[in-house]
């Protein structure tokens, strides 16, 4: 498949939705407009690319392994970190897709924060941008310059991930209604949307 534009639907996993270890409010409302997305995409033939938050059990990232309280802040191998409940945990059902999205549409499946000692919260790079995951690579082989991004959290994965792509030179539309923030701060939603506007995106 080989196509000029692709949808990139960040972290729809169980974890991130209600009843999930880091649920985010409405986040299962996000599924709708996703499989819609997807349905539309795919009818074009470009690829619909699914992202998955996939830690090991022991990730420096939780606050089961820091000590510290879910939703502290401190320090992780020199980065800046928070402190998160333990989520998409590798093979386990908490990882796994929503089980609403129609995974059938899905061409390509990327994985991030599976090195312990380092959290990666965009889907091209850690989050040192240290080492860079495959997708990148894998866009510019098949003639991809476009995307299309909705997800959760908006705060955060949605955020870092758009951030990366508009450095790497794609043009990107985030799809608001497709997003839900974690919004440790009442605003951090609107934050990140302006912000990720306010660096070159099309939010719509």
């Amino acid at each position: 498949m080989s196509a000029s534009q692709a949808l990139l639907l960040i972290d729809l996993q169980n974890d991130f939705c209600p009843g999930g270890a880091l649920a985010v409010t409405g986040g299962d409302e996000v599924i709708a407009v996703a499989n819609r997305l997807a349905a539309e995409f795919s009818a074009r033939q470009q690829p619909v690319i699914a992202t998955f938050d996939w830690h090991p059990a022991d990730h420096g990232s939780f606050a089961s392994v820091s000590g510290q309280p879910v939703g502290s802040s401190g320090e992780l191998h020199g980065l800046p970190q928070i402190w998160w409940p333990d989520h998409c945990i590798q093979h386990s059902q908490g990882a796994e897709l929503h089980p609403l999205l129609d995974s059938s549409l899905i061409t390509q499946r990327f994985y991030k924060g599976e090195d312990r000692a380092i959290d990666s919260y965009s889907v091209f790079f850690d989050n040192g941008r240290r080492v860079q995951t495959p997708l990148h690579a894998w866009l510019q082989s098949q003639g991809i310059h476009t995307l299309t991004v909705m997800g959760l959290a908006t705060d955060y994965c949605v955020r870092f991930s758009v951030m990366d792509a508009l450095v790497l030179g794609y043009q990107v539309t985030v799809v608001a209604e497709g997003c839900r923030g974690v919004n440790l701060q009442p605003d951090d939603s609107y934050r990140a949307l302006e912000a990720m506007r306010q660096a070159g995106a099309v939010i719509r």
